[in-house]
């Protein structure tokens, strides 16, 4: 039990190879079930929740097998009758599908985990700060700061350091989030006041790792005010101290931060260096959710590039991995970057323009963030302009390229009107059906998929006379 409770210590303070240490041999490798022969059930259900917590937060191979240790933990805890404990084990499971982006099974896990404590002033305030992250993350911040505002007494009255700095951290970026929304300047200003009393707390608490996120953070903050300068140096800080703990995934998301920054300079192939690190490092450990949100940032800075193709693939499959995990929130931005970097550009359809639309609609139609908000208005003038066609003072018009995008609407009818079939579809517009099968595999590869595979001809069973 005290390794347990050493271990708990060291994973709160982002020490995470102490963590392991302290768990001796009971800990047999990430993700494996840790040896719990010949303890009593309280003590196994102990040692199963450190291990499958630092499974989680070490993160290798992704977060499943941690899911199983600390879901056969909660079940061992009530059976014994150790309901606290279950609703502890309940928090740290709600965070591995937190880390996946699933913010819906995260959030049903902590309410619950919530009703059930009873008396543990801190475990409450843990689960309190657990269910603000998760309602950020899911763009939920009006709920997020009714939460820490309702909650603001208790944390006041804790003497530890660690949580208080906690409940800072997360009061910043909610109202980072709100300033940004309702384009209040003493929010921001407020946030800064709260991260710097994050950092104290943090520092106070000697928790160097959680002082470098706070860095990272407020480098953001700095980021989205227009202050570069300011948010490089936050960032040099935030990356002295992730290098001295060998913390590469952090440093992974410091260094995706530093790419936001550089891509606002213009500086899209020092970004691009930094990107494909942090990719490589999200990829490696699992980091869904994270991958997804540095492939948003990817695509984006290929379309800067001019690389168009690939901009728009990455875009896609950020979008997909982020809305197959959950993350509906992270998968509608991805959409909405889809259609604000290509939705103008003839090379996307404008029948795809407006299907990309009403998937960003969908997926953040919980969203309280205004700015995404604003963003899928913008994205809806876009596919307005685009599904009116082309017209002459457009600033991007091109008398050919406006002559592409009307055939590919005629032809595009032609081949749902025909069922597919080429000749009939040939037929309506007047055309041969050699001329239309040219225009699919020149002019129009895109709609391709639309036509019916084509049928082998016969050959003829009777042979040509010799002469």
């Amino acid at each position: 039990m005290l390794r347990c409770r050493l271990a708990a210590e060291f994973m709160h303070a982002g020490q995470y190879e102490s963590a392991r240490e302290a768990l001796g041999e009971h800990w047999r490798g990430v993700g494996e079930r840790p040896n719990v022969e010949g303890l009593a059930e309280a003590t196994a259900a102990e040692v199963l929740l450190q291990a499958g917590a630092l499974s989680g937060w070490l993160g290798v191979g992704g977060q499943a097998a941690a899911k199983d240790l600390i879901s056969e933990s909660a079940g061992l805890f009530e059976r014994i009758g150790e309901s606290n404990r279950a609703s502890a084990a309940r928090g740290e499971l709600a965070v591995c599908y937190w880390r996946e982006g699933a913010y819906s099974e995260a959030r049903l896990l902590l309410e619950e985990a919530a009703t059930r404590i009873s008396g543990d002033a801190e475990l409450r305030g843990k689960t309190v700060l657990r269910l603000v992250i998760v309602e950020t993350s899911a763009g939920r911040y009006s709920d997020a700061l009714r939460l820490l505002t309702d909650s603001a007494r208790l944390f006041e009255e804790s003497t530890n350091h660690a949580l208080k700095g906690s409940f800072h951290n997360e009061l910043a970026l909610v109202l980072r989030r709100l300033g940004t929304a309702e384009q209040r300047q003493d929010y921001f200003d407020r946030a800064i006041l709260e991260y710097t009393a994050a950092a104290y707390h943090f520092g106070e608490a000697r928790h160097s790792r959680y002082v470098a996120r706070i860095e990272n953070n407020l480098a953001f903050l700095l980021y989205k005010l227009g202050r570069h300068a300011d948010a490089h140096e936050h960032l040099d800080r935030a990356q002295l101290i992730f290098t001295s703990l060998r913390d590469a995934g952090s440093l992974a998301q410091t260094d995706e931060t530093r790419a936001r920054i550089l891509i606002a300079e213009q500086k899209y192939r020092e970004a691009s260096r930094i990107l494909s690190g942090a990719i490589l490092t999200f990829e490696k450990d699992g980091d869904s959710a994270l991958l997804a949100d540095a492939l948003t940032v990817r695509g984006v800075m290929l379309a800067r590039l001019g690389d168009y193709e690939s901009s728009a693939a990455t875009l896609r499959r950020a979008a997909d991995m982020a809305e197959s995990l959950g993350a509906l929130k992270n998968a509608g931005l991805a959409v909405l970057a889809l259609i604000e970097e290509h939705g103008t550009r003839r090379a996307m359809h404008s029948d795809e323009v407006y299907d990309a639309y009403l998937r960003a609609d969908r997926l953040l139609k919980d969203t309280q963030d205004v700015e995404d908000t604003a963003r899928l208005r913008a994205c809806a003038r876009i596919v307005m302009r685009r599904l009116a066609g082309s017209r002459l003072y457009d600033k991007d018009f091109h008398f050919y390229g406006a002559v592409h995008e009307l055939e590919a609407k005629l032809i595009e009818q032609a081949l749902e009107e025909s069922g597919g079939s080429i000749v009939k579809a040939a037929r309506l517009l007047g055309i041969t059906h050699q001329t239309l099968d040219s225009m699919l595999n020149q002019r129009h590869k895109n709609l391709a998929g639309k036509r019916t595979p084509r049928e082998k001809r016969l050959r003829s069973i009777i042979k040509e006379p010799k002469e």
